[in-house]
């Protein structure tokens, strides 16, 4: 029997500050919302793929062991969100830089609940290039 595939992806997390994670992601990031849940709020990040953050204030936040990672097509354009971003007054943890290592181009910056958000392009042409639909 043949598995079907996945059709889409959704990674979820938590945060205790609702309305500062959606204006962090929505506004700032310029991610676009495609469902408000009420407790939680679902954004496209490209294609078929969507980040959420929900608020549950009972559940203990762990952001030291999550990194959500944004792909771009090439170090030019992580240095263009990298500039946008900055401009609409978000700060940075790391510049944008290559990692020599993974044979990456990326930066760091942290969201409202602490996770630590990453920006990067492949710079390995293996890595499968595709449209990265993000928002502006």
């Amino acid at each position: 029997m043949a598995r079907p595939p996945f059709g889409q992806q959704v990674t979820f997390l938590y945060t205790h500050d609702l309305a500062a994670s959606a204006h962090f992601y929505g506004e700032m990031l310029g991610l676009p919302l495609v469902l408000d849940q009420g407790a939680c709020r679902v954004y496209r990040v490209s294609g078929d793929a969507f980040l959420g953050v929900c608020t549950r204030s009972s559940v203990e936040l762990q952001p030291a062991t999550v990194i959500v990672t944004f792909v771009l097509a090439d170090a030019a354009a992580v240095d263009a969100r990298h500039a946008e971003l900055a401009g609409r007054g978000v700060s940075f943890e790391k510049a944008p830089a290559l990692n020599a290592a993974y044979n990456i181009y990326h930066c760091f910056l942290r969201d409202p609940s602490g996770y630590l958000l990453e920006i990067q392009a492949f710079l390995d042409p293996a890595w499968p290039q595709t449209d990265t639909g993000w928002a502006r």
